[in-house]
């Protein structure tokens, strides 16, 4: 049976979304930069399933690779993206193979700058910090529509998962998704929606907070990661087993 979740302190009113069908527009980034071949030598590797491998977008190089794939997605589906950023309270991961960057998630922590879902929903955001809540989120999502699939997108969030709750102990996620995708987000990972439908400036497009509790996904990757129970309908399964994630948050560490 599905639980629903509640964040403490807020009262709350997953098929992968499909892609459009019409062809990726070339984009020029700021400057002509164009993504080259994947480096080995640029980051380090701290994941690898089915010949892509994941990475910490750690210098300028990796972080504007990582970039260049999410302009091309978001103004594929007509949004608007602004210049990436690199933070201390911000870690980029980028996952490819000899190609290129093939996906790309960007995990936020709520420093003294604050988060990039409060500008928005700033109500939502200190009623989690009242609650007690250690808060991160996740933004800046990309996959190359060539590779969309549930196994690719399990593996970002898993690895990004890893660096919120295993790295920074973080408890509680925040994400804004477009509308149309509320439900993949609650089916499959299990977030609940919070807050009405608004408009985000960041990419001119409607936008829905949703709030997971980490704790609600440590129990299920450790009940279903790995592909075991198998007939869990949500992304678990897919996600790594706890012997795999142990490596790989080992890695992260070091990295």
């Amino acid at each position: 049976m599905h639980q629903t979740l509640q964040p403490a302190g807020i009262t709350a009113p997953v098929a992968l979304p499909s892609a459009p069908s019409r062809p990726v527009r070339d984009v020029e980034p700021p400057g002509g930069y164009h993504p080259g071949p994947w480096d080995p030598a640029r980051s380090t590797i701290v994941a690898e399933r089915g010949g892509l491998k994941v990475r910490r977008a750690d210098c300028a190089g990796t972080r504007a690779d990582a970039s260049y794939l999410v302009r091309k997605m978001y103004e594929w589906r007509g949004y608007e993206v602004g210049a990436p950023q690199g933070a201390p309270d911000r870690v980029t991961l980028m996952a490819g193979d000899d190609g290129g960057v093939l996906a790309t998630i960007t995990v936020g922590f709520d420093g003294i700058d604050g988060l990039q879902v409060e500008h928005l929903y700033p109500d939502e955001v200190e009623r989690l910090r009242a609650g007690g809540g250690r808060i991160c989120e996740f933004t800046r999502l990309a996959v190359d529509r060539e590779l969309q699939s549930k196994e690719l997108l399990a593996m970002m969030f898993h690895i990004a998962y890893m660096v919120a709750h295993r790295l920074h102990r973080c408890s509680d996620l925040l994400v804004e998704v477009n509308p149309r995708h509320v439900r993949f987000y609650e089916r499959m990972l299990g977030f609940v929606p919070l807050g009405a439908t608004r408009t985000c400036a960041r990419v001119n497009a409607p936008a829905r907070l949703m709030w997971l509790s980490l704790a609600h996904a440590r129990e299920q990757i450790a009940r279903f990661g790995g592909g075991r129970g198998e007939q869990a309908r949500s992304l678990y399964p897919l996600f790594f087993s706890p012997a795999e994630e142990s490596g790989i948050v080992a890695r992260l560490r070091a990295a």
